[in-house]
Order: C-alpha cells, then structure tokens, then sequence
C-alpha cells in the first residue's frame, strides 16, 4: 500500500498532492463518489481517484490530509495509513505520555497516537506521504525523550501484495461457498427445463412447496451470504444519491429473490398464474459476478506487475560500518554518508559514490541498457543495481525516499494515478450511468406490465432484472487506467518513464521533435582534434592557458581541452578571477596573462578580431568540430578544434521519426557550419544554430506557431527551460535532476532508441484505451436494449438475467484482459 506525498514541478507551483490507497471501491460510480467526497473537503484543490490502481491523487491545496480521510471513510470507503511501533525511553509518569502523544499528533503525518508506560512503547498511525518513520523519532527526540523504531511499518509494497492477495482469497472462499450452494439449485430447478421426465421426478418425489422451501434455504445462504458484500456497499451508496455497481447487483438480485419469497410463503398476494419462484436466477447472478470479480482481481494484480517487480529489487538489509565493523542492518537505518560494503553478486542497498574497490554493475532494471558498467572509485552508483564479481565500498548519498529507484517508483506510480483527458468523457457518462440504469430498469418494468403478454407480472420482473443485472459501469471505469498502468509500467521496464499520465496522449499527437546538439545527438564527450596558433604562440603555450580556465567550467567542451592538455603533459597553473558566460565562453586570469576562450561572438564582445582563421574555422565546422577562439592578453592567440562523435543510435532514430512523418530539427549552440555539418550526417534539413540557452525556448515557441505540437528533447541544465516550454519534453537519463524535473518523459539510458520506444508505446497505448473504451460502451449500448426486451416483438427473444449476470461478469474481464496484451509490446527495430 503506497501513501507518497509530492510537490509538484514548476509549472505547477508548490501544491502538495497525496496519493493515497483507497480500499472498497468496485465501478467507475464509486469512483466519483469518493472524488466528491474529497472534493467536498475545504481547501482541497482538486482529486482524482483510480479504480485500477485504488489510489487518490489529491491536490490538498491548505486542506489537512487527516480531513480527506476521514472524508473517505465517512463515504464508506478505507483510506490507507501505515502503523509503526517506537520504542521511548525516559518516560517516568503520565504526564511523560501525554508529552509524547502531544509531540506525535502535532505531526501533520499522524492520524492517530497512543503510548503506553508500561510497555515503554508509542504506537503511531500515520500517513507515510508526510513523514518517514525517521521523522516521528525525530519529533520524540525533540520533545526530551530517546526514542527508536521497535516496529516498522509494513513496506507499502508488502501491504498492497498481502491486501491484493487477500481480497483475491476472500472472493475465491466466496465464489467456492456461493457455487456450493447454487448448483442443487441450478441442476434441480434448470434441469427439469431441459429434460421434463426429471422436472415431473423432482416435483412428485420432492414435492413443490418442499422443493420451494429447500431452494429458498439454499438461495438464502448465498444472498445473505456471499452477497451480502452487495448489501453493504450498495445500500448506502443508493440511501446517499449516488448508486453503484453493488447497487444494482443489490437491486436485481433482490427483487428476485424478493419475489420468490412472497411466492414461496404468500402465494396468495400474487395474481393467478404469476407464482413462479427465481431463486436460481438470484443465487447464480452473485454467483457470476463474484466469478467475475475474482477474474478482475487476478487480472488487475496482473497490471501492477511492473510496480512490483520496481520495489522487489530493494534489498531489505545493508551492511554498513558501525563501530569502525561492518554490520547488517535494516535499509531504513542507513543514513546518508554511512558507508556500505557489498559482495559480489549482491544488490545495491542505495545510491552513493564508490570510495574502495572495482566491479563491473548491472543497471538494466534501471535503465533498460543491457551492458554492465565497470564501476571505480568516484563513479556513483544506484540502489537497486545487481554488483558483479567485484566489492565495493560506497559512501552512501541518497537513502530511502531520495534513491533513483525510489523517485522512479514515486513517477510510474504517478503516471498510473493519473487520468487522461480522454477519461473526461467516461467520467462525466459514468456519473448519470447507474441512475440511468435504474431508471431503464423502472421504464421496462412499466412497459411489460401495461403492454407485455400473459404473465406479465414476471416478464416484467425478470426483463427488469436483466437490466439492472447486464449494466457494466466496471468496464468504462477500468478502460482508461488498466491501460495506462500496463502501458507505464512497460515503458518502466524498458528505462522510459512518464511523468504523469497524460504524456501517453500528448506524445501521441507531436508532430514536431527538436533534439539538442550536445550530450543528446552527441555522446556529450567531446575531443580536441585540432590546434592551429597564431602567429608569436606556441601550441602548448596556448592550450595550458587555455585548459587552465576551462578546468573551472563544467562544460563538456571545456573538459575536452582540459583533458587534450594533460593528454600532452602540459601543467595548468591556478586561475583567477575567473568568469563564465553561458553559451558563449569563459575568461579568468592564469598568473599575470589575461586568457579569454569561447566563440568569436564572444571575443569581438572584447573587441579582439578573428578574421584570421575564419578559413581554417570553416574547414574545422565543414568536418563536423567547434571551433574555438584563444585570446591572450587581448591578442588572438589560438584556434582550436573541438569534435564530439555521434551516438550511434542517432542516426537509426532520426530516420524512423522520419518514417512517422514527423518533422525533426536540430537545436545547438554551435555555429552554423559545424551545426550544419552533422545535422547532414544524420539527415536532419532544419537546424537552429548559434541558439543561447535563452535562445532556445524561443526556439521552440517559433517552432509550436500554427499550433504544431513540439517535443524538445535534451540533457543539460541549460535545457530545462526549453523541456518545459514544449509540450512534451522528454529528458535522456544522462541529465541533471532539473532537466528531469522540468520533463514530462524520462529516458534512463543516454541511447535515443528510447525516443522511439516512448512514442510507440504511446500509440500502442492510446490505440489500446480507445478498443476498451469502444468496448465498454458497445457492450452497454447494445445489451441493455436487448435486456429490456426490444427483440421479443420481432424474433421472441428474452435475456435471462442469468446470462446477463455472465456477459457482465465477463466484460469488465475482457477490459483487463486487453489491457495486459500491453505487456507484449516490442518497440520497433
């Protein structure tokens, strides 16, 4: 069970949203019962609920999570909240507890505080969207008191495996019970339709009122049974306005069962010819749609596959040093900074930086690459990788919450919470369909008995039942979400994650991808490839001045020259003063000389001309280098050449975002020439060169006129503002945690083959919704008439609510059933 708390991106402002489990809900009407319930809850700003994935995301805005709570309990329905046990040392009176418990409930997090002096033990119920359990020992510390946790709270992915698995056997002992009970009943009352020497048999042997009270025995088991779940939830959804799935189950059902009672013990309040009992027909109806949610629930825990595989691949235990020994403890208690020791074979407990040892690490899970990568001293790594034949030591940087895996899980969770705007429609269809239904139902049964033939008291009543039985609000409410949690969870299999759902449907309609230069296109590692001094400079001369000032930049470029001079041998002295400008160059002071490097814009700001090698700039551009001017005490000093080679899958994405008729175009800093020069190399005809960071956001404004949509995707700090300002913007793992912030589609791996896994999957995605959608509605605009009985004047034909019971069974299954061929999915070669 998940309760994660989250601010929002940017774009968004800082809105908390909580996502929180919510337990009970059956269709798409108990969907927006729990919404209105939040909703209805002052400051909240917005909520949406899940019915795949049980959760609700609400935008709490100045509103107290306690109140959505309690406002979901209150409408029938269980809100999650995890419960630890700490162990509180120094307590010696009552007031002491009541210290405690004042220190706990002042925690937004905790719901519910009680501490025990005896025992010395706080029990805590508390939202861990809010606070870790670190957090409540830190607000007992804080009020005078030593404290520790002595219980943890179940890890949310345990709690939603041992809640799934337990609703899952609670149906099935249902399904096994109810089955039980029907069959004598289906075989002695059903059989005798089809064989009539059985039918006379059972009637003479039995006798009717006997076999009459024997079917109302066993019905009775099963409706109060099995089925009283329908009761619980249903009637008070139905007492409150707002009707649900139970509620018709409840309704249909009844009635049958209702009828045949008065049959069975008054026959005469009937009208002659119209005593007939339906104990079959209501003791299979719940039957069949326990079955079928039972299949549902097997098929639902099979979307959330992907999630779980994600937290499976947390170790539970870390060995860290502890009293200068390595010790085992639990993963919660490693803290930032400890230092932890793992084996060959074993899975990295959290994210850090390698202090001792060499090993080559397995990140697939991560980031879908299948290559392992040699990990040394200074490479960081990330919790949940599998180490290879080596050990490694690593400090320890980011624990619990922080981790890469635990932000990873944090975003498909996200991404399958959140809704469509295709969902809009079914939301709005969803929230009148149930009354609707009823008032169908209420119609046919009017209809039957003014105009219907002889019997009409019971054509009506089973023609009405079949209605209220065959409605299937389950299928529309599961079409959109069971599609996106398998969709999301496929693409976090394969290292490409979706911030939010409606990034599925909006990757779809791009038309426009502009792809930055460096670190995207590029394997972000450049090389110096050439020199070419000016006339009085020697070629170490300038590049030690030059590599001197750029060792202070962070820049890809400015480490190639730092790195092609110690490459030479060459010995950089310290810099001063030193001043960077983004996007054009850097300037500082190395002993008493004056070093200016960067692009001829930026040397002409200094009044330096560079007319001179403007022939030998072009040849290094036409190959495909950066060209970078050297000034020294206000002379020009040097030209040098910068390459960076192509990514190897650059050139196969371009061509197959051409192949989907998608216009693709090339944003970079550098000067039009070398932009122009590998742009051809990858078949790319539209280029925005010379672009300043600043730049490129009107870039991509110039780029989205006529309403084309854009996606932009890049690397770098300096691409944060173009990702938000386009309407995808899709981030490549080998970025800064603002680029990732400001994107709404991650890619782990530096390959750009996960541009088109991510708009493949997209389509596969939102073609999948639209055949579940077409379904959902198809099945109800098509059988509902037929359960009302607008075929009996032409062709004689009835529906038994007994296979209306099944077709609805089985409908909300098929849903689900197509979601998961999403699991299939292979991205194209």
């Amino acid at each position: 069970m998940d309760v994660s708390l989250s601010a929002n991106d940017q774009r968004t402002g800082s809105t908390k949203t909580l996502d929180l489990p919510v337990a009970g809900m059956s269709c798409a009407s108990c969907v927006a019962r729990v919404e209105d319930a939040i909703r209805a809850v002052p400051g909240v700003a917005s909520a949406n609920v899940n019915l795949a994935t049980g959760q609700a995301r609400v935008d709490l805005g100045n509103a107290e999570p306690a109140a959505v709570v309690a406002a979901i309990e209150d409408a029938g329905y269980e809100a999650g909240s995890d419960e630890i046990t700490l162990s509180v040392q120094g307590m010696s009176c009552a007031s002491c507890v009541g210290r405690v418990e004042d220190a706990l409930q002042r925690q937004p997090a905790v719901l519910q505080a009680n501490v025990n002096l005896a025992s010395e033990t706080a029990r805590v119920r508390f939202l861990p969207a809010l606070a870790d359990p670190r957090e409540l020992v830190a607000a007992v510390e804080a009020a005078g008191y030593d404290a520790q946790i002595h219980e943890a709270a179940v890890d949310h992915g345990d709690r939603e495996r041992v809640a799934r698995e337990s609703e899952y056997r609670g149906l099935k002992r249902s399904v096994i019970f109810a089955a039980a009970l029907t069959l004598p009943i289906f075989v002695l009352d059903m059989g005798g339709h089809f064989i009539p020497p059985f039918h006379a048999w059972v009637h003479h042997t039995i006798g009717t009122q006997n076999l009459y009270l024997l079917f109302f025995v066993l019905a009775s088991g099963v409706q109060f049974g099995p089925g009283l779940r329908f009761y619980r939830k249903g009637w008070p959804a139905l007492l409150q306005g707002a009707p649900d799935m139970n509620s018709l189950v409840m309704l249909g059902t009844s009635a049958a069962y209702g009828y045949s009672v008065v049959a069975t013990f008054a026959p005469g309040l009937l009208p002659e010819g119209t005593v007939h009992v339906y104990y079959e027909a209501a003791a299979v109806i719940i039957t069949l749609v326990l079955f079928g949610r039972l299949l549902e629930a097997r098929a639902r825990g099979a979307t959330s596959e992907a999630i779980r595989k994600l937290m499976g691949l947390r170790p539970r235990t870390a060995r860290v040093i502890r009293d200068d020994e390595f010790v085992e403890v639990d993963v919660e208690q490693v803290n930032p900074g400890d230092q932890v020791m793992v084996r060959p074979g074993e899975r990295l407990p959290v994210d850090g930086k390698v202090l001792e040892g060499s090993s080559w690490v397995d990140e697939s899970m991560i980031t879908g690459e299948p290559v392992p990568v040699l990990k040394e001293p200074e490479a960081q790594v990330v919790g949940g990788t599998v180490n290879g034949q080596g050990s490694l030591v690593f400090e320890a940087t980011r624990v619990g919450r922080d981790t890469v895996l635990a932000q990873i899980i944090r975003m498909v969770e996200a991404a399958q919470g959140a809704k469509l705007p295709i969902q809009a429609l079914v939301d709005r269809v969803t929230k009148y369909f149930v009354p609707a239904v009823i008032a169908i139902a209420v119609v046919t049964f009017v209809v039957w008995m003014v105009f219907g033939p002889a019997p009409a008291l019971t054509l009506a009543l089973v023609n009405a039942v079949a209605v209220l039985i065959i409605a299937c609000p389950c299928a529309m409410g599961l079409a959109t979400p069971t599609s996106i949690m398998v969709g999301t969870g496929k693409g976090a299999e394969m290292g490409v994650l979706f911030r939010g759902g409606d990034a599925l449907q909006a990757l779809r309609g791009v038309e426009v991808v502009a792809v930055d230069k460096t670190g995207t296109l590029t394997e972000g590692r450049p090389e110096l490839t050439a020199i070419v001094a000016a006339d009085g400079f020697g070629d170490s001369e300038v590049l030690a001045l030059a590599a001197a000032v750029e060792r202070r930049s962070e820049h890809p470029v400015a480490q190639a020259i730092v790195r092609g001079a110690e490459g030479r041998g060459l010995s950089l002295e310290p810099v001063r003063d030193f001043v960077a400008t983004a996007g054009q160059g850097a300037q500082g002071t190395v002993g008493a000389r004056q070093v200016l490097i960067g692009s001829r814009r930026f040397l002409a700001r200094s009044g330096i001309d560079a007319d001179r090698f403007t022939a030998d700039a072009d040849r290094m551009a036409d190959e495909g280098a950066t060209p970078l001017y050297v000034a020294i005490d206000g002379k020009l000093g040097a030209l040098l050449g910068v390459a960076d080679p192509l990514k190897s899958s650059a050139a196969p994405t371009v061509r197959w975002l051409h192949d989907q008729g998608l216009r693709v175009v090339m944003v970079s800093g550098d000067n039009r020439r070398t932009a122009q020069a590998i742009a051809h190399k990858l078949g790319i005809s539209e280029v925005f060169a010379e672009v300043l960071p600043e730049g490129k956001v009107d870039a991509i404004r110039g780029l989205q006129k006529d309403g084309r949509k854009v996606a932009f995707v890049g690397d770098g700090i300096n691409d944060a503002p173009a990702l938000a300002q386009a309407e995808i913007g899709i981030a490549i793992g080998s970025g800064t945690d603002v680029a990732m912030e400001s994107a709404e589609v991650v890619l782990m791996s530096d390959n750009l083959s996960g541009i088109r896994q991510a708009i493949a999957l997209s389509r596969a995605t939102l073609r999948n919704i639209k055949q579940n959608l077409f379904w959902a509605f198809a099945y109800n605009a098509t059988l509902l008439p037929v359960a009302a009985g607008v075929l009996y004047p032409f062709f004689g034909i009835l529906l038994s609510p007994m296979f209306a019971a099944l077709a609805m069974a089985f409908s909300s299954v098929s849903v689900v059933t197509n979601s998961l061929r999403l699991k299939r999915f292979r991205a194209p070669a």
